[in-house]
Order: structure tokens, then sequence, then C-alpha cells
């Protein structure tokens, strides 16, 4: 185990878990009071302390007992979890894992979390746009705050010598925020406050970070967390590649999409069905292409990479109209959609300069074009996803071993496919770690 975050209550240490996981560390989140465990065979634990509000002493005293299992556990990056409205007792907390650790380790406090509304610009803490002081968090009847001055809330909290990077320093970029973290640390600070609003700048103060040699403990909502793990650890990170293929054109589906794009930050590559199901087999040769070298280059920067040809804004197409026009059958023109979209899958796979470990598809049509255009003989079948939903591996043909799971179109809530790929990636991640662990 690497990473270890510190988390004041439940609901934090886990969607500090969450980023972890979705950026492919194997996380688990602990409850307060399992220090029994021996060992945990994860990249990182997420440890809740449920100490947000308790007194000061014993927040300390609990922090500082998980920071011990943790050291104990042979952790190299300690991590504290704050609220994003810096609520709790945050200076006692610091104060624990930091002499927890030793003496050389320094806290980078950053409460920005730009996709929640969290920023902070010369050290006061906005919620959209708002000192935190005049939003509904003032009104916590258990921790109210008046403040919104981030280094002066910690500095009631704490001993230890504070200083704070400001916007102006955080703008000039990595170089410049590395020198003045350096200097800071020199002169003594334990703990050191920098602005960010954006993701990108959250990415600059990571990186400053990683190039000095001094032990940080990012204290953070999560992003800067993340951002600075995945630095430090990027060799732990798991980079499957995975084909996410949607025929299936019901509604359900639609809000399967959009579920997934919503969760997991996906950017699907839209074919047109029509071109599809034309017989102008030079348009419908040039939508494969163009659809093929779509994704190829998508994968070159992406780990998820959705083929469908269910767009929001495309009406369903009028199969029994064009049958009539092409003098044809409706199932013939479906067959064609189908194969036009498992051959794009297909040569995505293979022509791939990365191996993809594994593929999703929705709706059976689907599949079993899959399954013919890759000459496989079946799926070996080894798990239940949810009801309907199935988790296997090819067997024989182009794609023989690779994982898949498969659903039909009107399968599942409206997270079932988010939940098919996450269980997916996850089952790629336990198979990478025990061929680590056998090497």
């Amino acid at each position: 185990m690497k990473i270890a975050v510190i988390a004041d209550d439940l609901t934090g240490a886990n969607g500090t878990g969450v980023l972890l996981t979705k950026s492919g560390f194997s996380t688990a989140t602990i409850l307060q009071g399992l220090s029994g465990i021996k060992s945990f065979n994860y990249d990182a634990v997420c440890i809740d302390t449920d100490s947000r509000y308790l007194r000061k002493d014993l927040a300390y005293r609990r922090v500082g007992e998980a920071a011990s299992l943790m050291l104990n556990q042979g952790v190299q990056l300690f991590c504290k979890r704050i609220d994003s409205t810096i609520r709790g007792n945050i200076g006692s907390e610091i104060d624990a894992v930091l002499d927890t650790i030793g003496g050389d380790s320094v806290a980078v406090v950053m409460p920005s979390f730009p996709a929640s509304g969290r920023t902070t610009v010369g050290g006061y803490l906005l919620v959209n746009g708002l000192p935190v002081q005049e939003t509904e968090v003032a009104k916590d009847p258990q921790c109210p705050l008046n403040e919104s001055f981030v280094p002066w809330i910690i500095s009631k909290q704490t001993d230890k010598k504070i200083d704070h990077v400001g916007m102006d320093d955080v703008l000039k970029g990595e170089d410049k925020i590395a020198q003045r973290l350096n200097e800071f640390v020199e002169n003594g600070n334990r703990i050191i406050v920098i602005d960010a609003a954006t993701d990108d700048q959250i990415e600059h103060v990571a990186i400053a970070m990683e190039k000095l040699h001094h032990v940080f403990v990012p204290v953070d909502p999560g992003p800067l967390t993340l951002a600075y793990a995945k630095r430090k650890y990027a060799s732990l990170i798991d980079n499957s590649k995975i084909l996410v293929i949607i025929g299936s054109c019901t509604s359900l589906t639609q809000k399967q999409i959009n579920h997934l794009i919503e969760k997991m930050s996906v950017k699907p590559i839209y074919i047109d069905p029509l071109l599809l199901a034309s017989a102008d087999m030079e348009a419908r040769n040039n939508e494969i292409n163009k659809r093929v070298s779509e994704g190829l280059d998508r994968l070159k920067r992406e780990s998820v990479i959705v083929l469908t040809t269910n767009h929001p804004e495309q009406p369903l197409l009028d199969l029994k109209s064009l049958a009539g026009k092409q003098n044809t059958s409706e199932a013939s023109l479906a067959k064609r959609i189908t194969d036009g979209l498992a051959i794009i899958s297909q040569k995505v796979i293979r022509g791939s300069e990365v191996a993809i470990n594994g593929c999703f598809s929705s709706g059976g049509d689907v599949t079993a074009s899959l399954c013919a255009t890759g000459k496989t003989h079946g799926i070996q079948l080894i798990d239940e996803v949810i009801p309907l939903a199935a988790y296997g591996q090819f067997i024989g043909g182009y794609l023989d071993g690779m994982s898949i799971v498969t659903k039909g179109g009107l399968v599942g809530d409206e997270g079932g496919i988010t939940t098919c790929v996450r269980f997916l990636i996850n089952q790629l991640s336990k198979s990478l770690n025990k061929k680590e662990n056998v090497s």
C-alpha cells in the first residue's frame, strides 16, 4: 500500500476514494475503529476518523492513531481529506498527521474543488463565487463559520508556522509555485495554503510538489490528492483500455449513456446508423473508416472509448420506409447496422497501438455481431454483474481471452451501463494485480 487518505467523515473518505478509483488506483474505505486490521491489499486506503465534530484534542488523538496505523503499514504518501467548506478540526488534524509522520513533513492546503464550485483566491475560500462565511455553511449548528480566510482559520487551531502562495504566483506556473514552496519550507513553514480556481492550476501545484524532494501532505477535498498521487505513482495506475459498444436505441439506453457520460466523463463516438444501413457502400465504408480513425486517436489519450449509434438528437430510423426504398427487409437493415458497429469495434481493437483489455456491449444483436466478426466460438461465463448482465471472456478467434460484459438494451436502471463498465474495470484491475504479485 502506497497511499493513505485520512478523512474526518465517511462521505469525504468515499469521495476522495472514488476519485482515486476512477483513475486506476485500487482503493478501499476503512471505517473508524477498525485499527485491528493488520494489512490492506490496496494501492490506497481512505480512513474515516469520524472526527469533524469532536473536541480538538480528541480529533488530534484519533487522527494520530490512524496515521500511526498507516505508517506501520508502510504508507509513503499521506493525504488529509478536509471538508470543501473548511468545517471541522482542520488545524488539529493537520498537526496530528505531521507530528506522526515526522518533523520534515509539510502540509499543502488547498480547499479548492472547482467541479463543485469551490475555489480559493487570495487565501479566501469561495463557494460558487461567495465567501464561504456568506453561505449556508455559516449556519452549521455544530461548526458555524464566520470567516473565509483559510490561513487565519487554520492558524487558530495550530502553533505551526503558516504561509500562503497567492494567485499571482500560481498563474506563473509550476516552476514559480515550486520556487515559492521551497522558499517557505526553508523558512520553517509546516503548513502552506495555495490558491487555485481551476483544475489546471491544481495540476500545476501537483507538478510543483512532485519536482521538490520534501515530504508533502496534500490537505484538500480530493482534487490535489488525486493530481499529486497520479504524478508520484503513475506506475500503480491501471491503464486498461476498454471499448464500450452500444447499439441499443431504447430511451432507457439513452438515459444510461447520459449517466455514463456524467459519472465517468466519457465522450462517446457517435456513428450514423443511416450511413451504416446505406446501400451506398462507399458512403458506408467512409463512415466506418472515419469512426475507426477517431477511435484509434482517442485510445492514445483515453481509457474508456464509447462507440454508439444512439445519438440524443437523432430520431429513430424508420426502417420500414428505408427497407421499402432499398427493396430489402427491416431485419436485413438492422443487421447491417449492428454488423457495421461490430466491424468498427473490431478494426479499433485490432488496429490499436495499445492493447484493449476488455469490452462492454449493450444489445444482444450487437454482441452476436461482435462474436461473428471476431470469429469467436462463444463466451465463457464467469459472473453476473446485475440481473441479465453477464461477465465472461471470449473463446477463440481474434478476441480469445478478452474480458467482456454483455447487457440487454432494456436491462438495468439509469446507472446500468455505468455499473457494468465499473465492474469490468475492477475485474481488469484485479487481474493486473494478480499478475504483478505472481511476477
